[in-house]
């Protein structure tokens, strides 16, 4: 563990999996402001001398309910294909699957699969997953079309694009499919190995939650700091109006905190505010570091602001300042409204999209019932399953049923899948619902030490750790190697030379990295 402020990087908080609470919000729009400054700083992408050419853009028709024959509606399903690194027609494809956002030209150029594709002479393709970024259906997000909105129906687009793309492109019928993808997309990765191994040879899930959680509660992050900071909000809170007001203005709540909706709001949103240091820690384009955060935290004070009270306060200017908000949180009325709004949203993040997806078939949704969680106890589980009979008039039994049916339809924490591989970072809030050890000799797992969420599948950068340059080249390696049958554990801080000796004996690994 890192020496210094950042501090308690145990089991960590889930936020990034919220429904889409302004809390969510603020986290997706970080996710957003991560992936946006990594194609910017990213090279060998976009306008400039040395630019590659951007990937060829494609379009599939696909059916709007793949279950139901006779019913004919489609929509357009946007897809990228990088062809650079393709020796031949019989070499593997490498599938990167979108999520719960838009995907662009950067899944197929740049990271996971693309770093991996020269050495295999691969040709890359990314396909977005239905009603997110621009394959949205033309009826729009009322309940009606939401209905087609599921992972099931996104892995039945899978299939079909595989088929079509295969035809298109001229692909081998002996040409070995990997799924890649990050996080819910992740989970899509192995999911569709474990439904359809006859198409999918194998997986590379990073970051996948693949356990369905109703209620979840886990922290620690230098905890003893952010309690205090977290009961110095609290009391003000309770101190009168004008307490209130000055609050609002301290911390960037654009609505009054009279109300206790919007109080919970606003402490949701520094709960993800502090959550997202955790979730991007290390990232580039991420507004703070745990280490930042915590030293802020744990700065000096004076009497009528505590040190981490006022910490807490230069967390939220460094925060808006970099996404360029006005404000921290809005008020739940506000918020209700603006997820009933079913017009999509050129440049909205999905998040209408994915409370519907986590109110029918995930959950995720994150409280402070526990008694170590340093936080308020604000937003309870009520209050965010509220969220889902408001938008879409779903009860929270009909939530909890949904949650139940999804792990017992992927299995959870044990799918029973082969030839997946399971990324996960040991600091990654996400780790504690994916796949953290091999559950059979072709099911393996990697948990690379000091990892954030899916920064396996990030570029690589002159600061990255030796475990984690080792991470990004073990999986195409393992899951192709598997064919033979053959597998060697390799264990300790094991290094890229280390790996590519071993690989050239002929011997598949499964890597097993450990601090």
């Amino acid at each position: 563990m890192a020496a210094g402020p950042a501090l308690g990087l145990g089991p960590l908080l889930l936020v990034s999996l919220w429904g889409a609470s302004a809390p969510a919000c603020l986290l997706r729009r970080l996710g957003q402001h991560v992936q946006r400054q990594r194609e910017r700083s990213s090279p060998g992408l976009g306008p400039g001398p040395g630019a590659a050419a951007l990937p060829a853009e494609g379009w599939l028709e696909q059916a709007l309910d793949p279950f139901n024959a006779s019913d004919r509606r489609s929509f357009l399903q946007r897809y990228w294909v990088n062809e650079q690194h393709w020796a031949s027609r019989d070499g593997p494809v490498f599938l990167h699957l979108g999520g719960e956002g838009s995907l662009g030209p950067g899944a197929v150029m740049r990271g996971h699969p693309a770093a991996l594709a020269p050495a295999w002479g691969a040709l890359v393709i990314g396909l977005e997953h239905r009603f997110y970024g621009l394959s949205i259906p033309a009826g729009g997000l009322d309940m009606a079309h939401l209905r087609f909105l599921s992972s099931r129906h996104a892995l039945a687009d899978v299939v079909s694009a595989r088929l079509a793309l295969s035809r298109l492109l001229n692909v081998s019928s002996s040409s070995p499919w990997v799924c890649f993808g990050g996080s819910y997309a992740g989970s899509l990765a192995a999911w569709a190995r474990l439904k359809f191994p006859h198409l999918v040879f194998a997986a590379v899930a990073s970051s996948a939650p693949v356990r369905a959680v109703l209620d979840f509660s886990a922290y620690n992050e230098c905890r003893a700091a952010a309690s205090s900071a977290f009961a110095e909000v609290a009391r003000r809170l309770r101190a009168g109006e004008a307490a209130r007001a000055a609050l609002r203005a301290e911390l960037g709540a654009c609505a009054s905190l009279d109300r206790e909706e919007d109080r919970a709001e606003l402490l949701g949103a520094l709960q993800a505010l502090v959550g997202g240091a955790v979730q991007y820690d290390g990232q580039a384009g991420a507004p703070l570091s745990v280490r930042q955060l915590c030293g802020l935290l744990q700065a000096g004070g004076n009497r009528s602001r505590p040190a981490p009270y006022r910490g807490l306060r230069q967390a939220v200017q460094v925060v808006l300042h970099s996404l360029g908000q006005k404000c921290l949180s809005f008020s739940r009325a506000e918020t209700v409204a603006q997820l009933r709004v079913t017009e999509p949203q050129v440049s909205s993040v999905g998040d209408r999209q994915w409370l519907y997806q986590t109110c029918t078939e995930f959950g995720f949704y994150v409280t402070c019932e526990d008694p170590g969680c340093p936080f308020s106890q604000l937003p309870a589980l009520p209050s965010q399953l509220e969220l889902c009979e408001q938008v879409f008039g779903l009860s929270t039994s009909s939530v909890a049923q949904a949650v139940a049916q999804t792990n017992s339809y992927y299995g959870g924490q044990t799918p029973g899948a082969t030839q997946v591989l399971f990324v996960n970072g040991d600091a990654d809030p996400w780790h504690v619902l994916s796949v953290t050890q091999a559950l059979g000799p072709s099911v393996s797992a990697l948990l690379i030490p000091s990892a954030s969420h899916c920064l396996d599948m990030a570029p690589e950068r002159p600061s990255d750790s030796p475990s984690l340059r080792l991470g990004r080249q073990s999986p195409v390696q393992i899951l192709l190697s598997s064919r033979a049958g053959h597998f060697l554990r390799v264990s300790g801080p094991q290094t890229l030379t280390h790996l590519l000796l071993t690989l050239s004996l002929a011997v598949p690994p499964v890597l097993s990295l450990s601090p």
